[in-house]
């Protein structure tokens, strides 16, 4: 098994004098493709690190090429400093070439604060954690994945059809998410727990890699500590894109992020 590392430490961002570099770590991927969130969770860091503010509220990123794993380099614009929130554009590039351009907003999330009202957010899963079925670093199909010996990533066996070959076709994912190392989630961190979870259209039917094209993310609010809950749906599959909805609840039963975002798809 490789060496488990924090998050804290594959996510870092160090300052230079054109930006920022970084290093894509080559555990946090699909195969030989880094996850998305994780990528993303990169140009937050640099975003953050960019102005005065302390949390990413809102992300929309536009995925344009998938870097290999090793170093990139990260420019960050600040397009409006705000009293309360600062607009951040961040570019990740590898080889000159242009991988992650996201605008992401920057401001600061008040602890505890309530929710004015709530009704518009489905209904946050029910279930018992240790009775979720882990997802392996390998897929059904032999596929390394892996990401999943970074985390530990449970599914609701009841949205696991899927792994027998037998797929539900209610195209729905619910499960739980925590680090290894049980360290606590920020909004930086909710960035990857977004994306964290295999496509939901594995329980219409099996297809193979689903890249992310487009995702759009709002954090909520700070996690408190412990294991998240995600829901994670796709909508509607059409012209060989799926747009997916995924929905974050801490260990309290706060939603903490959501998050739409659209992807290619081939179905057999």
């Amino acid at each position: 098994m490789p060496a488990l590392r924090p998050f804290t430490d594959v996510s870092a961002v160090r300052p230079t004098d054109d930006g920022f570099a970084a290093e894509v770590d080559p555990e946090w991927a699909v195969a030989d493709k880094p996850n998305g969130g994780y990528l993303l969770a990169l140009l937050g860091r640099a975003a953050v690190a960019s102005v005065g503010h302390e949390h990413v509220i809102t992300s929309s990123a536009h995925f344009l090429h998938s870097p290999d794993a090793g170093p990139v380099e990260i420019e960050t614009v600040v397009l409006r400093k705000g009293r309360s929130a600062d607009h951040v554009r961040a570019t990740m590039r590898q080889d000159g070439q242009a991988c992650v351009e996201a605008v992401l907003m920057v401001g600061r999330l008040a602890d505890g604060a309530p929710a004015h009202w709530d009704r518009g957010a489905p209904p946050r899963p029910v279930g018992d954690r240790d009775e979720g079925v882990r997802v392996p670093g390998t897929s059904p199909t032999g596929v390394p994945v892996p990401v999943m010996e970074q985390v530990d990533l449970r599914l609701d066996p009841a949205t696991l059809g899927f792994a027998a070959g037998r797929p539900s076709g209610s195209g729905e994912l619910r499960g739980w998410l925590s680090f290894l190392d049980d360290a606590p989630f920020d909004p930086v961190s909710l960035l990857y727990a977004v994306d964290a979870f295999p496509p939901a259209t594995f329980e219409i039917e099996p297809t193979g890699w689903v890249p992310t094209l487009e995702m759009t993310v709002y954090v909520r609010a700070l996690p408190a500590p412990g294991p998240l809950t995600i829901l994670h749906r796709a909508q509607t599959v059409a012209a060989q894109r799926v747009d997916e909805a995924t929905f974050v609840w801490d260990s309290t039963g706060r939603l903490v992020a959501q998050a739409t975002q659209l992807a290619g798809i081939r179905l057999g």
